[in-house]
């Protein structure tokens, strides 16, 4: 089953407090982006959280299940959950804060 559009309009919607949240297609399903970084991911309508530090405390209780077949366990976000649009936010937010900064590409080498 992949991912609904509404799925991911209302999980932005609820989760502007966190910074610039934006969700990309990728592999049939969504990353997750705040600020520009990948924080997770959406498969199947349901919020994976990469696990930090910060993000378990404020996730508790959470449980981890691999966002896809041979996947990394993730924190799985219960729906249900996403309703509180300010905890939403902090748990993107803290988790964002404790990532780090992607490194950008080195140019492409022309022959």
């Amino acid at each position: 089953m992949a991912t609904q559009q509404r799925t991911i309009d209302y999980l932005i919607q609820q989760a502007t407090a966190a910074g610039t949240v934006s969700a990309k297609p990728m592999f049939g399903e969504y990353g997750v982006y705040v600020d520009g970084k990948m924080i997770g991911s959406v498969c199947d309508d349901q919020l994976y959280v990469k696990p930090t530090a910060s993000g378990r405390v404020q996730a508790e209780p959470v449980s981890e299940a691999p966002p896809y077949p041979g996947a990394k366990p993730q924190l799985l976000i219960e729906a249900d959950r996403w309703a509180d649009a300010e905890w939403l936010s902090e748990l993107l937010r803290v988790t964002a804060g404790e990532l780090p900064t992607r490194r950008p590409r080195k140019p492409k080498r022309r022959t």
